[in-house]
């Protein structure tokens, strides 16, 4: 009898470390599940990766999904990227964003501008990175990396490109980022390859602001992009050590070309109107070669020179392509 309890304790206990092993395991599972599940929810992989930009270099873990950003050409990149900020600076013109970005904009917060972005407003969005300009931030940086892991480019004047490649990377989209690149540097190549005898044309980029008048140079967006698409400046406009070369009325002879885009600034005081209008009316406008032919093009500002990022790049090529009557 004895013999027989014996057997059936053993059996009994078996049967409960059985049952318990299955139970563990399960929850093992479970959470292992769980991890798997978590890791996907973030982009894949937790794994910290170091990245370098002109405040040093900054730890991100994961694949960030609360952005926000500081620069106008920075909300363009993550557009681009498939990434709508949860936060971004508003646009130097438009009411909050610039029309061709608008749309896809919708429910973001504006977080001031980029001279002076709100931080008590970007630490209650919770952000999981701060995407920002070392030209316009500087300042407030350690501010800002207290809030959240805070990458910096380094300036803003004319190649946006690199800008655009360290956001990429920042993102945890490197991959992305350069495919957009190659693209775009693959249309610029098709239209300097199909243009051919009509790059030939010198072509001026003149700018109306409030008080100003202002030729673009080299060093600028419009610049960077016509220097990739072979489209030259004309002889005379060698001015040196800048990137943008302020005339007086009486200096507009200096922008003759064989083509001529011109953009305006307006802030919405109609200060940037007015001074457009009152060169447009100009005897001196009027006598120049490239008006009489009908080849000074009014051009959005936008797109041509404040947005600055890569979406606006783009924009800036259709047009071109259209212009110079090319097929794309």
């Amino acid at each position: 009898m004895s013999h027989v309890l014996n057997k059936k304790f053993a059996w009994t206990v078996s049967t409960i470390l059985l049952a318990f092993t299955i139970i563990v395991s399960g929850c093992g599972n479970a959470e292992s599940d769980n991890k798997k599940n978590d890791t996907a929810a973030t982009g894949g992989s937790e794994q910290a990766r170091s990245i370098a930009h002109a405040m040093g270099s900054t730890e991100i873990t994961g694949t960030p999904a609360r952005v926000v950003v500081l620069t106008n050409e920075g909300t363009e990149a993550l557009l681009a990227l498939g990434v709508k900020p949860v936060g971004a600076v508003k646009s130097w013109t438009g009411n909050p964003w610039y029309e061709h970005i608008s749309a896809k904009m919708e429910g973001v917060e504006v977080v001031g501008d980029e001279s002076q972005p709100n931080l008590e407003l970007i630490a209650s969005l919770k952000p999981d990175l701060i995407i920002g300009n070392k030209l316009r931030q500087e300042k407030v940086y350690e501010q800002l990396k207290g809030i959240a892991p805070t990458v910096f480019s380094e300036t803003l004047r004319g190649e946006w490109q690199a800008n655009f490649l360290l956001y990429a990377d920042a993102l945890g989209k490197k991959a992305e980022g350069e495919k957009v690149i190659a693209d775009y540097d693959s249309r610029t190549a098709d239209f300097k390859q199909k243009a051919g005898d009509k790059l030939n044309q010198k072509v001026s980029v003149v700018r109306f602001m409030a008080g100003k008048t202002r030729i673009y140079l080299e060093d600028t967006f419009t610049g960077v992009a016509f220097s990739k698409l072979g489209i030259t400046r004309p002889d005379n406009q060698k001015y040196t050590d800048t990137f943008v070369e302020e005339i007086t009325k009486e200096r507009l002879p200096e922008v003759d070309a064989d083509m001529l885009f011109y953009f305006t600034y307006e802030t919405g005081d109609g200060k940037g109107t007015e001074m457009e209008e009152t060169m447009l009316k100009d005897p001196l406008w009027q006598s120049l070669s490239v008006v009489k032919n009908n080849k000074a093009i009014r051009v959005n500002d936008a797109v041509w020179n404040t947005a600055g990022g890569v979406l606006a790049a783009n924009l800036m090529l259709d047009e071109i392509y259209a212009i110079y009557e090319i097929q794309q």
